[in-house]
Formats: structure tokens, C-alpha cells, sequence
């Protein structure tokens, strides 16, 4: 059975957590970094949750989990402050990955 596993600020697992999900609070780069690398390796876990401030602040190792690994699909939501105003589209982000302009 896949599983779900949300990696965000209080509130956010807090949420999810009423909506049946497992996840991990976390406050600094540090304690995102280790839980991300910790789930990750997770062989139950198919898909992970993160808001978009946890996964900015560790960019390098979600970029390239994204990137490199078909498993567990990374998806990145907006948090309480709401969507980042960097927020990249998908038409840019296959036109980074792919080199061709839709």
C-alpha cells in the first residue's frame, strides 16, 4: 500500500493530519533536510507533501530527487502564506527540464 507522507510547517500537518495523513513538522533546513532524506528511503512511501517554503529551503536536494527519481513523486503546495511569488509554472519547469520552449 502507498502511503503519504506531508513534511511542512505545524499547521499544514496539522491539517492533514485530520484528512488521515502521516507527517512531519518542521521548523529549520536542518530538521527538513533530514526528514525528507529519512522518507525518502521509505519504501512505503509513494508520495511526499511539502509546502513550498520547506521545500525552498532545502532547493538543491528537491530539485534533484525530482529530477533523478521516479519514486516517491515530490509534490510541493502552497503553505498558510499562500503560493511563493518566485512560483515557477509548469510550462517553465518542462521548458527548463526539456530545453524546448513551449
Amino acid at each position: 500500500m502507498m502511503r503519504y507522507h506531508v513534511i511542512a510547517d505545524e499547521d499544514t500537518v496539522l491539517g492533514f493530519r485530520f484528512a488521515g495523513l502521516e507527517g512531519d513538522v518542521v521548523e529549520t533546513p536542518a530538521q527538513a533536510r533530514e526528514v525528507f532524506e529519512r522518507v525518502r528511503q521509505d519504501e512505503t512511501v509513494g508520495v511526499i507533501i511539502m509546502t513550498e517554503q520547506s521545500a525552498a529551503s532545502i532547493g538543491e536536494e528537491v530539485e534533484r530527487a525530482i529530477f533523478e527519481s521516479t519514486r516517491p513523486i515530490i509534490v510541493r503546495i502552497p503553505g498558510p502564506e499562500g503560493p511563493a511569488p518566485d512560483r515557477r509554472t509548469l510550462q517553465r519547469i518542462i521548458e527548463e527540464t526539456v530545453g524546448i520552449k513551449l
